[in-house]
């Protein structure tokens, strides 16, 4: 008995191309924006731009569109070999997922480097912290004792915004205020604060702490970074980030697509604004294949 593999399923542009202007015109965080956005892809559409032969060539000429008026890089059309929930939010819950049980937890480095400076990097994502709690709070203990810390973020590219709160819980004093949701309205949807307890050994608000970045760091990497570096907790040291702040949602509108649109946005309460499009602006500029060595560098000089 042979067995076939199913071709993937046809994509009809014009229906997944109206379906998505929809959405962007109801949730996209600029509502101005959001009504470009649309008009132009169904203008897009109707001068029949959309001809892809497959739902990946469509996911790429979209998205080329969506961050064609302001540049958002978390507004995309994102194209999954693995067939998809429809649940909004599934998708990029599932694809994580996967990579999640791949990388030890998020935490696939912990190690003591000279002069007794811990390294720790978080990595590929910022993952949910129902998931990544128990692996984090793991590392951030084992790290506490060290005379200085290296967070790597260099390969990191977002996730988890309440993942971000738990880690700079084990590097702040006190309950401390991070970041603030406005909604599509301009209103408070959210804050963000350490939490008051985190589990284990913390590594504390006064040792050296140093961030590397690449230009592969983004999202919730990104706020990391920029929420140490705003309240003057850490250096940053690396090269500047890809720029994406405002959060976002996804829905499925084909089996393999998902559209991302983000849905708030993010203001730092000491700066008053954000990292989006300028992305976080190194306090130590360097290579990002030379941040290790540049943070290690100046953590030891210190300490001495």
């Amino acid at each position: 008995m042979t067995s076939t593999i199913s071709p993937p399923p046809a994509v009809d542009a014009v229906a997944v191309v109206e379906s998505i202007a929809d959405l962007v015109a109801g949730n996209y965080v600029f509502p101005d924006v959001a009504r470009q956005l649309a008009d132009l892809l169904r203008r897009r559409s109707a001068e029949g731009s959309y001809q892809a032969e497959s739902a990946e060539e469509l996911a790429e000429a979209v998205t080329a569109d969506l961050r064609s008026v302001n540049g958002d890089l978390h507004l995309a059309l994102k194209h999954h070999d693995v067939p998809v929930p429809r649940e909004r939010g599934a998708a990029v819950l599932a694809a994580m997922r996967r990579e999640f049980d791949a990388s030890l937890g998020g935490v696939p480095r912990v190690e003591l480097l000279d002069g007794g400076v811990a390294v720790l990097e978080i990595a590929p994502k910022m993952f949910p912290l129902d998931w990544a709690a128990q692996p984090l709070a793991a590392a951030l203990s084992l790290v506490a004792p060290a005379g200085a810390l290296i967070l790597d973020l260099r390969r990191n590219t977002g996730g988890d915004p309440d993942t971000v709160a738990f880690v700079c819980g084990y590097l702040l004093d006190g309950r401390t205020h991070l970041n603030t949701l406005l909604s599509r309205q301009g209103e408070v949807a959210e804050q963000s604060w350490t939490p008051p307890f985190v589990p284990g050994a913390r590594f504390g608000a006064d040792k050296p702490l140093y961030v590397l970045t690449s230009g592969n760091t983004f999202s919730a990497a990104e706020e990391l970074a920029y929420d140490l570096q705003q309240l003057g907790r850490a250096e940053v040291v690396g090269e500047d980030t890809r720029g994406g702040a405002h959060p976002r949602d996804g829905w499925t509108v084909h089996p393999h697509l998902e559209l991302s649109v983000p849905v708030a946005r993010a203001v730092n309460p000491v700066s008053g604004t954000n990292w989006e499009g300028t992305g976080v602006r190194p306090d130590v500029p360097c290579d990002a294949e030379t941040a290790l060595d540049r943070a290690l560098a100046l953590a030891v000089a210190r300490l001495a």
